[in-house]
């Protein structure tokens, strides 16, 4: 079973086609609303689409503001100015989905994705 993703504007075209070479369903923000939408708009569309917000923004990362338990699932991953390790970032992230590929999983959390782990939030 695919999982389907709502990818940020922040998204590289690489990212996105890593993710649907590991058959994944990816959606660009772009596609649905204007880049520059506020991130409570995102999370909303994300929600309307039955789909992971999938950013690179930390504010997402935030649980405060953007509570897991009420989302379908929130993906960080956390390059933070170090583009080298997004190989690394990705092989993990495709690692963990291939392992866990139903949207349940991830409903009500927030995973942050490090080069060295993934953190789980809930």
């Amino acid at each position: 079973m695919a999982l389907r993703f709502l990818a940020d504007h922040c998204i590289s075209n690489l990212i996105i086609q890593t993710l649907r070479e590991t058959h994944h369903e990816v959606v660009p923000l772009r596609d649905f609303l204007p880049v520059e939408s506020p991130d409570a708009v995102v999370i909303s569309k994300a929600q309307e689409l039955g789909a992971i917000v999938l950013s690179l923004n930390s504010d997402f990362a935030d649980i405060v503001t953007y509570p897991p338990k009420k989302y379908k699932g929130i993906v960080a991953l956390q390059v933070r100015n170090h583009p080298e390790i997004l190989a690394q970032l990705l092989a993990r992230l495709t690692g963990y989905l291939e392992l866990h590929p139903t949207m349940e999983h991830y409903e009500g959390k927030l995973l942050v994705v490090e080069a060295d782990r993934i953190r789980i939030r809930e």
